[in-house]
């Protein structure tokens, strides 16, 4: 049997309607990839680093047999500690570039 969703008021005293999972926001003002997707950290990566320097800073076979973005994606989306790696990659590339 489903039960309607029930509402509650926030924090602030607005009126929330619970569906069940969680409804209040989050701030990612200090996640720095927030908004960048997986892809477009690649993608710019690949660009302007290229796949071997990119393979000798995370030793992973996407990146050094016949890599493509696609191969990589597929297995960094299942592979926490390589996204990770990557992740902390494109983020000290930009600091060094200044962006």
């Amino acid at each position: 049997m489903l039960l309607p969703p029930a509402d509650h008021a926030g924090a602030d005293g607005s009126a929330r309607q619970s569906f069940g999972f969680m409804t209040t926001p989050h701030d990612h003002s200090a996640n720095p990839l927030h908004g960048i997707t997986l892809e477009r950290i690649l993608t710019e990566l690949v660009e302007e680093v290229g796949w071997e320097r990119m393979s000798r800073r995370v030793r992973i076979a996407c990146f050094t047999s016949d890599p493509s973005i696609s191969s990589s994606l597929k297995f960094l989306r299942r592979t926490p500690w390589a996204r990770e790696k990557v992740e902390a990659m494109y983020l000290a590339h930009k600091r060094r570039r200044g962006a």
